[in-house]
């Protein structure tokens, strides 16, 4: 962390340097065209030492490969004004192998070239064309025949040794944070190969992906007070959604059996490690299947996105072991209570007053329309959840906490419903959907009464969902997966903003 003088002594040498940076613009545009787009790279990093890296001086001289690259100068080492060495970024590789050293001479370069190269700056984007060569230390290189400026970088880098070292700076300038550290450029790699792998594995049994709208004249599919809005042509407020649920099931009633949608959605809550206003889920439903078989699938497609994004389903979150290879857990929320919280008698844990006053020491104080179900949860909430290491799934949730759920037809009070933990944090919640309207509509008038209670996250009255129901919904199961919190256990990554490219901050002052 910078001292306040620390700052003040280095904002006018940053201006200073913006200062001549833009001069060295200004006297380029005088010369021509100042961002060029005529040079096509045809060659990456990464690809030319893998192809070529193991290869000796002597087969790189006897066939010289003709190499076109481009890529942002993050070194510059010159030997007086006849050679110079420089090091360029590209986008092919997340380690080292997206790095290649060229070399520039006064011979081979040309006079006006070693000229502009000694006033170009790291942060330049550079276009090359040269051969192929290895340096005395075995390093492959590119001897420069051909050096031109693609585009002037006005801002310095960080500092090389230190790269960029405030939190909040790698946050808000997610661009300079990619530039300079390879471990970001990686977590976001990886991000990118779960999702594909969930989308892949998705299609691959037949899902259809779909997309549904993020306004919503009415905010449903989750217990969430969201973000409001309002449409000026129709002069109506709307809501960002909070959950797509309401409308895939609305396509399982039109006959689409299997759909899923990989879906941006906003909450209007608290911001921490674990959460973001805006976030991805992948939410999907498949007809004349439960929550036994949901629980199956989700397992399989986590498994499989671990694999394909880290390389196994042997994880290290927070130097602790997690292994996704194994059949994940099964408790109740009982169950869950006795195994690490235990103490509480069968009595107790069945007694309303007793949670309720249990409640009041971990700082809880339920609402008064609360039943034992919905305190049991809340109970479960303060002493087992954050001891759920190992991948669990919580099952058989109560009813008046599970509005869209079907009803357990042997245990009254329940739901045939899961929510997945793992290192202490939820990552999916699912169940088999309750197909039945009248069911659903009672359910719906009850989160009515708890939200005129005081209760902000509970549902609406959804008139249209109902009227969707009624034309006939098959049995079905249902999941949505918290796509960042499941990163940030597949990358070891302990905020949720590190797994995000772009996470909502505070406004700069």
């Amino acid at each position: 962390m910078t001292t306040d003088l620390q700052e003040q002594a280095a904002a006018p040498d940053e201006n200073k340097i913006i200062a001549e940076r833009r001069a060295k613009l200004a006297a380029i545009r005088e010369q021509g065209v100042a961002f060029p787009n005529d040079f096509k790279p045809q060659h990456k990093a990464a690809d030319l030492h893998a192809q070529y890296g193991a290869k000796s001086r002597e087969e790189l001289e006897a066939e010289p490969v003709t190499v076109v690259l481009a890529g942002r100068m993050m070194l510059k080492r010159e030997a007086g004004k006849k050679a110079a060495f420089a090091t360029l970024q590209d986008s092919s590789g997340p380690k080292a192998d997206g790095r290649i050293q060229i070399y520039a001479t006064l011979d081979l370069t040309g006079e006006a070239a070693m000229a502009a190269l000694h006033h170009y700056d790291l942060g330049d984007i550079l276009g090359v064309v040269g051969t192929l060569f290895k340096t005395k230390t075995d390093e492959l290189t590119i001897k420069v025949s051909e050096l031109r400026l693609i585009t002037k970088s006005l801002r310095p880098l960080p500092d090389k040794f230190h790269g960029l070292a405030d939190q909040e700076t790698k946050y808000r300038q997610r661009y300079v944070d990619l530039i300079m550290n390879e471990e970001t450029r990686r977590t976001f790699k990886a991000r990118t190969a779960a999702i594909s792998s969930m989308r892949r594995f998705m299609e691959k049994n037949e899902f259809m992906e779909v997309e549904t709208p993020m306004l919503h004249a009415i905010p449903g599919g989750a217990a969430a007070k969201p973000f409001i809005t309002h449409h000026n042509a129709l002069d109506m407020q709307m809501f960002l959604r909070i959950a797509p649920e309401l409308y895939l099931k609305r396509l399982v009633v039109g006959g689409f059996d299997r759909v899923f949608e990989i879906n941006r959605n906003f909450r209007n809550e608290g911001v921490s490690v674990r959460h973001n206003p805006e976030f991805t889920m992948m939410e999907f439903y498949a007809a004349y299947t439960d929550y036994h078989w949901l629980m199956d699938f989700t397992e399989a497609i986590i498994r499989q996105a671990a694999i394909d994004a880290h390389g196994t389903a042997t994880l290290t979150y927070g130097g602790r072991e997690l292994d996704l290879a194994k059949p994940f857990h099964r408790l109740t929320i009982v169950e869950a209570i006795n195994k690490y919280a235990p103490g509480y008698t069968p009595e107790q844990l069945t007694d309303v007053e007793f949670i309720k006053k249990e409640l009041l020491k971990f700082g809880v104080k339920p609402f008064a329309t609360a039943g034992l179900g919905a305190l049991q949860l809340a109970l479960f909430e303060e002493t087992a959840e954050a001891q759920l290491w190992e991948p669990t799934y919580i099952i058989d949730y109560p009813v008046e906490v599970s509005p869209l759920a079907r009803a357990s037809d042997t245990r009254e009070g329940i739901t045939e419903r899961f929510e997945l933990f793992m290192v202490g944090r939820e990552i999916a919640n699912g169940f088999s959907e309750l197909n039945d309207a009248e069911d659903q509509s009672a359910r719906f008038l009850s989160q009515v009464a708890a939200k005129d209670a005081g209760d902000e996250e509970a549902m609406f009255y959804d008139a249209d969902y109902i009227r969707a129901l009624e034309y006939g919904m098959p049995p079905a199961g249902g999941c949505g997966i918290g796509i960042d919190r499941l990163m940030m256990i597949i990358t070891d990554s302990p905020n949720i903003r590190d797994v995000l490219l772009f996470p909502h901050l505070r406004r700069e002052e």
